[in-house]
């Protein structure tokens, strides 16, 4: 089961790259992972912007970005920038990171955990700053459709691929159409959450 990570649209496993151990070991830093999530959603920044946005130093960004590119996870934005500033941007198809299998050694079950542990964070800190600050988006943001929801259910594991394969063709049929909108008027960032899993801590009727 892959977890993926796209910076702005649905995962399309066309152009989802698996993530190895070696990129995996060099993205499992937390300062790393933020400045992926925020080139995902300001699409292109300089090493100073994400350290004031970060609240570190231009040589620290500068530092990460230069790993992050090592292993293919972000870009220099082509034409654009000089010798002294150099905006960078997500490397374009999104990543997605297998779940270890039995035979993987700690160091690649710890670098996995570690990884999908902050993205999931960051989407939780996002969640909770939307609850906090609803009230100072206009209100035809609230109106238009925003909205988090659970849905707790029983299935089966064929009725849980179903699911997943119709979130597939809703990504691709919908959400597709309205990727690369960075600077499209009256657009502003949004995040699209799907999840469907098992929970851990229940069990499996008997068949």
């Amino acid at each position: 089961m892959p977890t993926n990570h796209d910076p702005e649209q649905a995962p399309d496993p066309r152009t989802q790259r698996a993530v190895g151990p070696a990129a995996l070991k060099a993205l499992s830093h937390p300062l790393r992972i933020q400045i992926l999530d925020l080139l995902g959603h300001h699409s292109a920044l300089t090493a100073s912007g994400l350290a004031e946005l970060l609240g570190e130093t231009s040589g620290a960004t500068s530092y990460h970005l230069r790993q992050l590119e090592r292993h293919g996870f972000v870009q220099e934005v082509p034409g654009r920038g000089t010798a002294r500033e150099r905006w960078w941007e997500r490397t374009p198809g999104g990543f997605t990171i297998e779940l270890p299998d039995d035979e993987a050694g700690d160091g690649t079950l710890t670098a996995t955990v570690t990884v999908n542990r902050e993205f999931e964070a960051m989407r939780q800190r996002k969640i909770m700053d939307f609850l906090d600050g609803a009230r100072s988006l206009d209100h035809a943001w609230l109106e238009s459709g925003a909205t988090l929801a659970t849905i707790n259910m029983w299935l089966t594991k064929e009725q849980l691929a179903e699911v997943q394969a119709e979130w597939q063709r809703f990504s691709e049929t919908v959400l597709d159409r309205f990727a690369g909108q960075q600077d499209t008027p009256g657009a502003r960032p949004v995040q699209v959450h799907f999840n469907a899993f098992p929970l851990i801590n229940g069990k499996e009727n008997p068949s």
